[in-house]
């Protein structure tokens, strides 16, 4: 999808504080556009389809309409022109996050402590890109990975080597520092922080974990790969 001059972003929290805050913070930010505020599921629902929101930042816990279910009527397989969903709540659980993935939410980042990757969750989910907590556990990482490809990913592993491909595919299977990847590939431990240093440039990641999630969903972390 190309860009356009602004995304357009929908505030859905049932607590007037936090949807202030939210809108200061993004109301600071270039390329972004607070198109409305709405305090519950069926607002959010129709504001977003209304105002032709890009990302709609969902609380869960909400009056009238719950969030998985407001999600899942913006973002979900049979929706109708479906919207970028980010859910923006308090739980950290598995289940949680597994719920509104299969609600078909891109992204998940708790309140309080995801602040800082706001701007980032809300542009990788306009480019159909997931992101996701860091407190949340390594198979619910995976697993929203692998469900959330990107159409560009095809051609940024074409940019990897070989030996970089093992270097992300290692990163991506398990082996979290230098030294395991180092080991399992025998190579040194400068060889694997530079393949990794590269990787994350050519395909146009920030850091380990999202070096890791992108391995993931371009099934780098399977033996065949």
């Amino acid at each position: 999808m190309a860009r356009p001059r602004s995304i357009r972003v929908l505030i859905a929290d049932d607590n007037r504080v936090v949807r202030k805050g939210l809108r200061l913070q993004l109301e600071q930010a270039p390329g972004i556009t607070v198109i409305g505020e709405a305090a519950n599921g069926r607002d959010a629902v129709a504001l977003a389809r209304s105002e032709r929101a890009h990302v709609v930042l969902m609380d869960l816990q909400m009056p009238v309409m719950h969030g998985l279910e407001a999600t899942r009527q913006l973002a979900g397989l049979e929706s109708d022109g479906r919207v970028a969903v980010v859910v923006m709540t308090s739980h950290a659980g598995d289940s949680h996050v597994l719920q509104a993935l299969d609600a078909g939410a891109v992204g998940y980042l708790l309140k309080g402590h995801d602040a800082d990757q706001l701007l980032q969750a809300i542009e990788a989910a306009f480019r159909g890109e997931a992101i996701v907590s860091s407190r949340a556990t390594m198979p619910v990482l995976k697993e929203l990975a692998r469900r959330r490809p990107s159409s560009a990913d095809a051609a940024a592993a074409a940019l990897l080597s070989q030996a970089e491909r093992r270097a992300v595919g290692a990163l991506s299977g398990g082996f979290t520092t230098n030294e395991q990847i180092a080991d399992h590939l025998h190579v040194s431990v400068n060889t694997i922080r530079s393949q990794l240093h590269t990787a994350m440039k050519k395909i146009g990641v920030e850091d380990r974990t999202g070096l890791a999630l992108w391995g993931v969903r371009n099934h780098l972390d399977t033996p065949s790969s």
